[in-house]
């Protein structure tokens, strides 16, 4: 029997997934027969699930209840309230959000390195920063709240993909593309799994 949470998680993203499939396929199937583009399924997959994840990071910092009502400008001060790390409330707003931010740091790695054949943990950082602290800022007018713990576990997050993006690119860079596709599913496959555990799960 599959949980109450899994049909509640599918029911909220189901729309979002079926519309970003649509529209990408329509649009790639217009450049590969006008505009005589190449077929690369791990260049297109990788596109998809940029698009996907950017969807859904959207989907959770604006409608997700991670229980903040008030605005937090001190670092670590919500961090740091919690009694224990193995909560239901630490997991989610403290793990939950390092988590939310890991293929953020590699994706933007993996963006930054493709146009400009080297990455830089100073750019990633910057970029993650910038996006980040927009996402608190927009949430305090949209009757959420600004909380600086939330930027600093997201940097962390990002740092992790960062590092999780080099040593895949280490090993599977100069690989054939169903190899570089089959690391980038097993990426992708431990984070979806790892953010249902902390959203569903820990509930």
């Amino acid at each position: 029997m599959i949980p109450t949470g899994v049909y509640s998680l599918i029911n909220d993203f189901l729309p979002m997934v079926i519309l970003v499939t649509v529209v990408g396929f329509l649009v790639r199937l217009v450049l590969i027969v006008y505009a005589k583009q190449k077929v690369s399924v791990y260049q297109d997959f990788k596109l998809y699930l940029t698009i996907l994840y950017c969807f859904a990071l959207f989907e959770l910092v604006t409608t997700t209840d991670f229980y903040s009502y008030t605005n937090n400008f001190i670092p670590f001060k919500e961090i740091l309230r919690y009694k224990s790390i193995m909560s239901p409330l630490f997991l989610r707003n403290v793990v939950g959000n390092i988590i939310l931010f890991v293929p953020f740091g590699f994706l933007i790695s993996d963006f930054i390195n493709s146009r400009a054949g080297k990455i830089n943990i100073f750019i990633t950082s910057l970029l993650t920063l910038v996006t980040s602290t927009s996402i608190e800022v927009i949430q305090m007018y949209i009757g959420r709240s600004f909380d600086i713990d939330d930027i600093i576990l997201n940097f962390i997050g990002s740092i992790i993909g960062y590092i999780a993006f080099k040593l895949i690119n280490k090993t599977f860079g100069k690989a054939n593309e169903i190899l570089k596709l089959i690391a980038l599913i097993l990426f992708f496959a431990v984070f979806i799994i790892s953010l249902y555990i902390i959203l569903v799960v820990f509930k």
